[in-house]
């Protein structure tokens, strides 16, 4: 027990957004990390350099899906195994996302976003609950927001079948928000639903009073009302 208080200590400083692909996460965190001058750390950032980092005994489900083609990752398995079998949202690599947090300099404000933040690995290192908040987006924003920024096809045309292969991946993420939205709910997180009529404004001025973070945006940095799909 000590041990763990001695690590939600050293992570007070700490902001995490999880949820969803396609949410939001990093249009939100960008803006969060402007306005009140917190260091942004993207978990989708560092996934190479975490695979680099794992091993086979460390990191099962990840060497294993490393060693697939693209249509035995996205075709010859169904959604359900997909969802089941992913190694980020099995929790994989987490303690090297934790240990990234350790190696920064004392005291530093950090917001952190990425659908590997799951809620049952965030959760032991909350002080409290207002330090995390999960995206959970509508269906018809998550495709939305995939159409817009032009990243639809980008796994799924590497396949034989994409049609198929988007299928797939589309039912695999609706049912990790589905689990996410269950488990943040029975750990009694905060969450917010994200929809395609909701603004980039709207979003992040609900996760800015979800995290409880206070102030005024500093000359030049007045945010746009744009869809937040358009750019999350």
């Amino acid at each position: 027990m000590d041990a763990v208080c001695a690590l939600r200590s050293r992570l007070r400083d700490v902001f995490w957004i999880g949820g969803g692909s396609g949410a939001g996460k990093s249009t939100v965190a960008r803006r969060l990390a402007a306005r009140y001058g917190l260091h942004l750390y993207a978990t989708d950032d560092v996934m190479s350099d975490h695979a680099r980092r794992s091993t086979a005994g460390d990191c099962p489900f990840l060497h294993e899906f490393m060693a697939m083609d693209m249509d035995e990752r996205w075709l010859d398995r169904s959604p359900e195994v997909m969802l089941d079998t992913f190694h980020w949202f099995r929790g994989e690599g987490f303690g090297l996302i934790v240990d990234d947090l350790l190696g920064l300099p004392a005291g530093t404000r950090v917001v952190v976003e990425g659908f590997r933040l799951l809620p049952r690995l965030v959760r032991p290192l909350l002080g409290g609950t207002g330090r995390a908040v999960w995206l959970l987006p509508t269906p018809a924003f998550r495709r939305d927001a995939f159409e817009s920024r032009g990243s639809l096809w980008r796994i799924a045309g590497r396949t034989s079948d994409p049609e198929r292969a988007l299928r797939n991946l589309l039912a695999r993420d609706a049912a990790f928000t589905e689990r996410l939205a269950v488990e943040v709910h029975d750990l009694g997180l905060h969450a917010v639903e994200v929809h395609p009529a909701m603004t980039e404004d709207d979003l992040t001025a609900r996760v800015a009073a979800a995290l409880r973070l206070t102030g005024r945006p500093g000359p030049g940095q007045a945010d746009p009302g744009q869809a937040v799909g358009r750019h999350g």
